[in-house]
């Protein structure tokens, strides 16, 4: 089942990623997605900007670095999933690449400070990235772990692990992007 979920979840990210629909990632794919990322910040938010922007670029060059585009620039979805599970969630990879962009997002979102997102800003943060709002609220609702109406950036931070590392089809963290264990 480990084997199943995972794949689930990165083709989902995959599906995600390819912005031009085409099959394939390349690397303005990831480009548009670090400015669907950018636009979600305040526009003198220059610092979670740039930080969001260089994670995807630093991303985009791990599939590369790894032979993912097989001396092309582009990357098909079995080849993005084997570097996914190889390169991008080992621990080191994982932590110079994704986690940057997730604590860069909830820090732009949080421009009170206070550490937490409502389900509103929830929301409409993943309607900004084009993730329907029947997929985020029940996602929320998941990811909110002590129930008391606000996901910390301790929760959301579990959440993105939970989608990249667990094995578990129950982790809440992987209903971020929609059910990894929906048909394709």
């Amino acid at each position: 089942m480990a084997h199943d979920i995972t794949e689930g979840k990165f083709s989902i990210l995959f599906d995600w990623f390819d912005r031009t629909q085409d099959g394939w990632l390349t690397r303005d794919d990831f480009e548009q997605m670090a400015e669907l990322f950018t636009a979600v910040a305040r526009p003198d938010d220059h610092e979670n900007r740039d930080a969001l922007r260089e994670a995807f670029t630093r991303w985009w060059d791990v599939l590369i670095d790894a032979g993912a585009g097989n001396g092309e620039a582009r990357v098909g979805r079995g080849a993005f999933i084997g570097v996914m599970r190889s390169h991008v969630t080992d621990p080191k990879t994982f932590e110079h690449v994704v986690l940057p962009i997730a604590d860069a997002l909830m820090r732009a979102l949080d421009t009170d400070r206070d550490g937490e997102l409502t389900t509103d800003e929830y929301v409409r943060m993943y309607d900004a990235l084009g993730i329907d709002p029947a997929t985020s609220t029940p996602a929320f609702h998941r990811l909110d772990r002590d129930g008391n109406g606000v996901i910390s950036h301790a929760e959301f931070r579990t959440a993105i692990e939970e989608f990249y590392l667990s094995p578990d089809p129950e982790a809440p963290g992987n209903w971020l992007l929609g059910s990894p264990l929906a048909p394709r």
